[in-house]
């Protein structure tokens, strides 16, 4: 039932990101008072995101060349999950830095395209 719980949660998260992102780009170029419309986040943002999805982005490349995953999770420090030993735990910290990496590049995303409107 937890399994279900997280899964459907990051489901859940991952839609509403979604609808919030759509909401973002239907807005119009300007608002009322002439200013242009925001971006998800600013230029410095922009690049820490950027960082953090390219690191998340990296880090999913190894678990899957390497077959193992440190833990995601202040409890289980220095905790190592492979393939063949902890395939469940394993496969849902890959399935978490993965919805993470589409979840920040769908916000570099937005920003990108509110910026060059």
């Amino acid at each position: 039932m937890r399994d279900f719980l997280y899964y459907s949660s990051l489901l859940l998260l991952g839609w509403a990101w979604y609808r919030f992102g759509q909401k973002q780009l239907q807005k119009a170029p300007f608002d009322e008072n002439g200013a242009p419309t925001q971006g998800l986040v600013g230029p410095v943002g922009f690049l820490m995101t950027a960082g953090v999805a390219g690191y998340a982005l990296f880090a999913v490349m190894r678990a899957l060349a390497r077959g193992q995953i440190p833990c995601l999770g202040k409890g289980c420090a220095g905790q190592v999950y492979t393939l063949v030993a902890h395939a469940g735990a394993y496969w849902a910290n890959v399935l978490f830095l993965v919805w993470l990496v589409l979840a920040l590049g769908y916000g570099l995303y937005v920003t990108l395209k509110i910026w060059f409107r």
